[in-house]
């Protein structure tokens, strides 16, 4: 099938590297990325959910407030937070 794309010039640049490395003619290279792009997006969609377990991390030290997290940020970073 013939059609007219517009690429990225940061995209177009890279396939031109790609097809002069491998010796490849650009139309191939191109496709054979959009193959390997498509596939991966297939792959990726059943990949499994990540979750997370939650810990108890034990009791708040008595003034420390979750609810600051500027004021947390400073207590534990000190004066290279700036």
């Amino acid at each position: 099938m013939r059609t007219t794309v517009t690429l990225d010039e940061d995209v177009a640049a890279k396939l031109r590297l790609e097809a002069r490395r491998s010796g490849r003619p650009f139309k191939q290279t191109l496709n054979d990325a959009l193959r390997r792009g498509l596939l991966e997006s297939r792959r990726g969609s059943a990949r499994r959910a990540f979750r997370v377990k939650a810990r108890d991390l034990g009791r708040i030290r008595p003034g420390i407030s979750l609810d600051d997290i500027g004021g947390l940020l400073d207590r534990v970073e000190g004066e290279r937070r700036r």
